[in-house]
């Protein structure tokens, strides 16, 4: 299997389609390649979470973490999503890198089936930031990551959140490691964004599911 240096992949990651006409409801926003390759980078040299292992990309949108993690060697990525066009995206995008390894499963994150748990090794995910019409998505996401993983969940959330999801893992008594600070340059999907793009501060987060995750989450 090609070894990817972190610029290769976030080259490779440059390819993949993004949205078409991204949906504000569903806070549908990239994950550029620069933060998607940061991320899979990481959790595959440091953490060794990728290769050979049963991932998890959940709100997976077009498919850029789940071919990254494909790219790197994954046993088998399977990518979650409410969004039929997305997913429409994500299998062309899948074709076009021909991988086969990858799988896609349209469904809505937050209401899978407790038959689900611990079935995967990892699961990433670059959640819904819970602003707007969806306060307290990214913490759904975060609850069903963590019923569904093994061993870790890795995921994106704002900076500014930090202190809530803290005390959200040490309630749930998850290990919760801020592994990088990344500023998340949102780019102007919508028609009300005024400007360009945006920086947001994300965090870029490990939870472990060391203790027991299932129960007393509530």
């Amino acid at each position: 299997m090609k070894k990817y240096k972190r610029k290769e992949l976030e080259s490779c990651l440059q390819q993949v389609d993004g949205f078409e006409d991204p949906k504000l409801l569903l806070e549908q926003y990239p994950t550029r390649p620069h933060i998607a390759a940061c991320m899979l980078y990481t959790i595959h040299n440091t953490f060794d979470d990728i290769e050979n292992k049963i991932v998890a990309d959940l709100g997976c949108g077009c498919g850029v973490l789940s071919i990254g993690s494909a790219m790197l060697g994954a046993g088998l990525c399977i990518g979650f999503d409410v969004d039929a066009d997305a997913l429409e995206v994500f299998n062309r995008n899948a074709e076009e890198f021909e991988l086969t390894n990858i799988d896609m499963v349209q469904c809505d994150v937050c209401s899978l089936p407790e038959e689900m748990a611990k079935t995967f090794d990892t699961v990433i995910m670059n959640p819904p930031f819970g602003t707007k019409h969806n306060k307290g998505t990214d913490m759904a996401f975060l609850k069903t990551a963590l019923r569904m993983a093994k061993t870790a969940v890795y995921s994106l959330h704002k900076t500014s959140t930090r202190q809530h999801i803290q005390k959200k893992a040490d309630d749930w008594k998850v290990k919760m490691e801020v592994l990088a600070e990344l500023r998340y340059d949102l780019p102007a999907s919508y028609k009300f964004h005024k400007k360009k793009s945006v920086d947001i501060e994300v965090d870029f987060i490990r939870f472990s599911s060391e203790k027991k995750t299932n129960e007393g989450m509530t």
